[in-house]
């Protein structure tokens, strides 16, 4: 079984890395924690709905024997090359220099092997790293406990970068299957702000599971724009834990666009230690085949006069099934909260179904807190008007869908990242919706 590869595998890894890190604690914490909590089963209240059985008995690789050297030319259309961007890029979990493009000027856009290695990094790593990921997630402990490679990105104070940037990883199926882990930190001090996009994509029919984890701080005053886009190839499984920690007056605004993939589970989780902060999660699903997306947000109100929005809309076709599950906490001091979720559903097939579950845990007796789901089917009405105007019925379905996600797509803040979400969902829909593209 895939645990007990882990748990092995721990033991080779631990040999190629410095045990006088103080890392190399954190890292044996994490793995204990794992080995006695092991893979989560539907037993748990929060997996009740997505089953990892399956994956749990694949012989997935944990350490690539090679790595396969892309060009540019054969995954530019995976970047969002209409702008420029500083780019981290990894091949089966190892750093790619040729296709990368980080930064030393005013900011740190680097790898989190320097990062955890080098003692220039050393105060950095001590105050932020593994400080808000869950050690009750198994699978966060297992991340923590493999971690070596991922993104580093530190904003100092009243910076922010020249260009957006991307954070690409690559499974190029030299394996024939492989498990990755790669592990991001992400800091953004007093009055900084950054925009960031990352994608998990597999070139390969091979199988891939992708354990990620992130961790986010957002200091008083800052800005973080982050996009994710989950489209990924019909063998490939990511499981993504975010986890964020913002400041009074900060911003963060997360949109999540999942597209495609055997199975993903987005754990997203804010948590508001300060005042006046916002805090924002969209995101838009459109599944086909047997494709399964599961969602799982947490915002904990801690501190009065904070606001968080919530929206997620879900289009589900053939046998695809979803999993929304939205936890909101208000503490009994964070008065004067205002706290929206929303999630809506449409069935386009009587085979793909839904599983949503809003919730409010409110303590405190001065705030403005809804919560709602819809799960529903295209309204007819609609759509014989507009086939009444001469739009066919394929087309017609189209663009009610589109319309049904776009509100989504107004916040996003980047014109040629919206421009390509457009064209995805173009895509998903299998039909020209009329966009200049």
């Amino acid at each position: 079984m895939l645990k007990d590869k882990l748990i092995s595998s721990f033991m080779a890894f631990e040999n190629n890395v410095d045990i006088d890190n103080p890392v190399h604690d954190v890292r044996v914490e994490a793995m204990k924690n794992f080995e006695i909590k092991g893979f989560p089963s539907k037993k748990e209240e929060a997996w009740k709905y997505t089953s990892l059985n399956a994956l749990q008995k694949t012989d997935f690789s944990i350490f690539p024997k090679q790595v396969n050297t892309l060009e540019y030319k054969d995954v530019k259309k995976y970047f969002i090359h209409e702008i420029d961007t500083y780019k981290i890029v990894f091949i089966d979990g190892v750093y790619s220099s040729n296709l990368s493009e980080t930064t030393h000027d005013g900011v740190d856009i680097c790898l989190m092997s320097s990062a955890l290695n080098k003692p220039m990094y050393k105060q950095i790593i001590d105050v932020y790293f593994n400080k808000i990921a869950s050690k009750d997630e198994s699978l966060t402990s297992l991340n923590t406990a493999f971690s070596k490679e991922g993104a580093y990105i530190y904003i100092p104070k009243n910076k922010m970068p020249k260009k957006p940037i991307e954070i690409l990883h690559f499974a190029t199926g030299n394996e024939a299957s492989i498990m990755l882990q790669p592990r991001n930190l992400i800091v953004v001090e007093e009055n900084a702000e950054v925009q960031i996009m990352e994608r998990h994509q597999s070139l390969t029919t091979n199988e891939v599971l992708t354990n990620s984890v992130t961790e986010i701080f957002a200091a008083k005053n800052a800005i973080v724009d982050y996009y994710k886009i989950q489209n990924d190839a019909a063998t490939a499984s990511l499981i993504d834990n975010t986890y964020i920690n913002q400041k009074d007056k900060s911003v963060v605004k997360v949109h999540t666009f999942s597209f495609g993939g055997k199975l993903t589970r987005n754990n997203l989780n804010f948590y508001q230690n300060g005042e006046y902060i916002d805090s924002t999660m969209k995101g838009v699903t459109i599944l086909g085949e047997k494709q399964h997306v599961d969602h799982h947000t947490l915002v904990h109100h801690i501190e009065p006069n904070c606001e968080s929005h919530q929206d997620y809309k879900g289009i589900y076709d053939e046998s695809s099934t979803g999993v929304f599950n939205g936890k909101i906490i208000v503490e009994k001091l964070a008065q004067k909260t205002n706290a929206f979720q929303q999630n809506n559903n449409i069935l386009v097939s009587d085979k793909a179904s839904i599983n949503t579950k809003p919730q409010l845990e409110i303590f405190a007796d001065d705030v403005k807190c809804s919560h709602g789901c819809t799960i529903g089917q295209l309204d007819e009405d609609a759509l014989f008007y507009l086939q009444s105007r001469g739009i066919p019925k394929k087309e017609a379905k189209a663009l009610l869908m589109y319309a049904f996600a776009n509100n989504v797509l107004a916040s996003v803040r980047i014109p040629e990242l919206k421009t390509r979400i457009n064209k995805l969902i173009a895509n998903k829909l299998a039909v020209n919706l009329g966009f200049d593209l």
